[in-house]
C-alpha cells in the first residue's frame, strides 16, 4: 500500500457499482485507500451502509447509493450522487450483477435470461452517462469487471457467460471511441473468488446438480486453475487499483485475467 503522501488515485473521485460486498467492496476499500472519494452503489442498503461506515472509519470520503444498475433512472441517481458530493466522476467501475440459473439454456427462461441485465445493460447505461464528463475533462477511466466465463466453456451458465462476453465487445468498442480523448476502458475478468457470496452460492448450486458435496465441488474446479487456488477480492483489487491508476497509462482497450491460470487470451 503507498504512503499517504505517494497515494495513487489522490484526488480522483470513483464510481463502483456492486460496491457493498465481495469484489466491488475490495475495490471501494482499496481505492479508498489509495485516496479516491469513493461512491458505492447496490441493491441492499444494510450492506451499503456497513461498508460506507467501514470506508468513512478510515478517514476517507465515501457516498452511496441504493441502486439497481439495470434502471435508467437507478443509473441516472448514482451519477448525480457522486457529482452532488464529489463534483465529477473520473473513474466508474462497472462491477454489479449476479449469476445466471444453473441450468442448461433449454431450460432456461426468458425471464430468467434477462435477470443477468445488470452485467452488460448497467455498464452501457452507466458509461454513456459519465463518457461526456471525460471527454470534456480529457481524461476518465473506465473499467468493466467480466468475468473468466466470458472466455472459458463452462456448462448451466449461458446467460452470465453471455453477458460477460459483451462486456469485452463494449470495452473493446468504448476504447476505440475513447482511446484519443484521454479516456481509457479496459476490462479485468477474476476467476474463482471463493469468499464471495456469488461464489459461494454458485458452488452450492452446481453441487447440487452434480450430486456431490460443496467441498469436492469446488476442489474439482480449482484442479482447473494452475495455481491450484482461487483468487482473493483483495487481488482483484489490487489488478483493478493497476489499471485504474496512472501506471496503466499506455493500457486500452485490453481484458486483464486475474484468474490464477485459466484462460490464456
Amino acid at each position: 500500500m503507498s504512503t499517504a503522501g505517494e497515494r495513487q488515485l489522490a484526488g480522483k473521485v470513483a464510481v463502483i457499482t456492486g460496491g457493498s460486498r465481495g469484489i466491488g467492496r475490495a475495490i471501494a476499500l482499496r481505492f479508498a485507500a489509495e485516496g479516491a472519494a469513493v461512491v458505492i452503489a447496490a441493491r441492499r442498503v444494510a450492506q451499503l451502509e456497513q461498508t460506507a461506515a467501514e470506508i468513512n472509519a478510515s478517514g476517507a470520503r465515501v457516498a452511496w447509493v441504493a441502486a439497481d444498475v439495470s434502471r435508467e433512472a437507478d443509473c441516472a441517481a448514482i451519477v448525480e450522487k457522486a457529482r452532488q458530493a464529489f463534483g465529477a466522476i473520473h473513474i466508474l467501475v462497472n462491477n454489479a450483477g449476479d449469476y445466471s440459473p444453473v441450468k442448461p439454456i433449454e431450460e432456461i427462461t426468458p425471464a430468467e435470461w434477462d435477470s443477468v441485465a445488470a452485467h452488460l445493460r448497467g455498464a452501457y447505461l452507466l458509461t454513456r452517462l459519465v463518457l461526456p464528463e471525460m471527454y470534456a475533462r480529457g481524461s476518465g477511466v473506465i473499467l468493466n469487471i467480466s468475468s473468466v466465463s466470458a472466455k472459458a466453456a463452462f456448462p448451466w451458465s449461458a446467460p452470465y457467460a453471455a453477458a460477460k462476453a459483451g462486456l469485452l465487445g463494449l470495452t473493446r468498442a468504448t476504447a476505440a471511441e475513447a482511446a484519443r480523448t484521454g479516456v481509457r476502458v479496459n476490462a479485468m475478468c477474476p476467476g474463482p473468488v471463493p469468499e464471495t457470496k456469488m461464489s459461494k452460492d454458485l458452488g452450492r448450486a452446481i453441487a447440487q446438480r452434480l450430486g456431490i458435496s460443496e467441498e469436492k465441488e469446488l476442489a474439482d474446479f480449482l484442479e482447473q486453475v494452475l495455481q491450484g487456488r482461487g483468487q482473493t477480492a483483495d487481488e482483484i483489487a489490487a489488478a483493478a487499483l493497476f489499471l485504474a491508476g496512472d501506471q496503466a497509462s499506455a493500457i486500452i482497450g485490453q481484458s486483464l485475467n486475474v484468474d490464477g491460470g485459466m484462460a490464456f487470451y
